[in-house]
């Protein structure tokens, strides 16, 4: 009996340990639980924190990038803004140079000046002639200013427009072409010719003839044909309001075209400025005149022209100055004539080229058609018979087109035949 007793009292011991170690590890399990999420939350933020760290970095960097940038450009407008605080110089001319860095000077104002030169320019730039800027103050040099050149003078190069005529474009003229190659393109292409011989190239060439002759498309083919620069001048561009302009421009263009050697000066349309001078003269007609009388000095004067050669071309050779025509300004007088059979010929077959003809076409009857046309009547028959063409809706020119073109063009033919004998 005892012994039953104490096995129930030992199972129910076991049983009342083992109540107890059940509610002691359910009490245990919900604090690890709860340690576990506080750990994973404490990972997730530390997480969260580490990339919002990085952020602001990345942010940082690029404030600072932007106020650096900013720092620069207020520095560079603090800059400008002390330029522009600046008084303003005065344009001045050297005249002279003295010694102990002086120099005499012309202001812009009127008088001249005796001052001195700034440290910052060495007097080894200075030369009589140049341009300088003046302090407002002590009158100092301050700057070497570049050389004052017109817009328009500048515009008369033709740099990078170089026309696309060539020798072989132009009908007939042979006799004129060989003299305008070698009175301009041989000197400058092949120098060392005259110099073996002994003889000085020829400094200019003057064409005359009737409108429509070639002059200007000579001297196209000359501008592609040889490599030097070629400035372009209308005598009309001359002819200016205010007194000394036109000669003032003349002067530019030819310190233009002695920079830039080697070189050719064309001046199309020469009688506007090169026609005689009278004793009564209206002061437009003077200024004009002063006009051509820098033109003339510029031709043949004191100073040497270097290797810039002269092409002019009018239509009004017998207005024209007796001054500009004597050796030395124009070596060569060329006329330009209407051209005969063999060369209508051949400007028609230059003019027609492009064109879609039908085999009808018969260039010769055209040819005898055209007695006393020029070269431009000629080319502008090949237009109109063209356009006529084009109004018939035709694909191709007949030589019906070319007989109508004729009479077309030669019918307004107006031009007085004794100014050009």
């Amino acid at each position: 009996m005892p012994s039953k007793i104490i096995e129930l009292s030992k199972k129910k011991t076991y049983s009342e340990v083992e109540k107890m170690s059940t509610l002691k590890k359910n009490r245990e399990e919900p604090e690890d639980e709860e340690k576990r999420q506080n750990d994973n939350y404490l990972i997730t933020y530390t997480r969260h924190l580490e990339r919002r760290l990085r952020s602001l970095e990345t942010e940082k960097q690029l404030l600072e990038t932007e106020r650096l940038r900013l720092d620069k450009e207020l520095h560079t407008l603090r800059n400008e803004l002390d330029r522009l605080r600046q008084p303003p110089l005065i344009g001045a001319t050297v005249t002279d140079i003295l010694d102990e860095n002086r120099v005499v000077v012309k202001s812009s104002t009127g008088p001249s000046f005796v001052v001195n030169v700034s440290r910052k320019i060495g007097m080894k730039e200075i030369e009589p002639g140049m341009r300088v800027a003046l302090n407002q103050r002590n009158f100092a040099v301050m700057e070497v200013m570049p050389e004052s050149t017109d817009p328009l003078v500048q515009g008369m190069e033709l740099a990078d427009m170089v026309p696309d005529v060539t020798y072989e474009d132009i009908g007939g003229l042979s006799e004129q072409l060989q003299e305008v190659k070698e009175t301009v393109e041989l000197p400058l292409l092949y120098p060392e010719l005259f110099e073996s011989v002994g003889v000085k190239p020829p400094k200019g060439v003057l064409l005359y003839g009737e409108p429509g002759t070639g002059k200007t498309l000579t001297a196209k083919a000359v501008a592609h044909a040889t490599k030097a620069r070629f400035i372009r001048i209308i005598g009309s561009e001359l002819v200016q309001k205010f007194i000394g302009e036109g000669a003032r421009m003349v002067r530019e263009i030819f310190q233009l075209a002695r920079k830039k050697a080697p070189s050719i000066i064309f001046i199309d349309e020469l009688d506007a400025i090169g026609s005689q001078r009278l004793q009564v003269a209206t002061s437009g007609d003077r200024e004009v005149q002063r006009t051509l009388m820098q033109l003339l000095s510029e031709l043949d004067g004191f100073d040497d022209r270097g290797d810039v050669r002269i092409i002019a071309a009018t239509n009004r050779f017998d207005i024209l100055d007796p001054a500009l025509l004597r050796p030395g300004r124009f070596d060569r007088i060329i006329k330009f004539t209407r051209p005969q059979e063999e060369d209508r010929l051949q400007i028609f077959n230059i003019h027609s080229k492009t064109l879609k003809l039908d085999k009808s076409v018969n260039f010769k009857v055209l040819v005898q058609k055209t007695e006393n046309a020029t070269g431009a009547e000629i080319h502008a028959i090949c237009i109109e018979a063209g356009m006529m063409a084009i109004r018939e809706k035709k694909t191709i020119i007949t030589q019906v087109e070319f007989e109508l073109a004729v009479d077309k063009v030669l019918s307004n033919k107006k031009v007085p035949r004794n100014l050009y004998s």
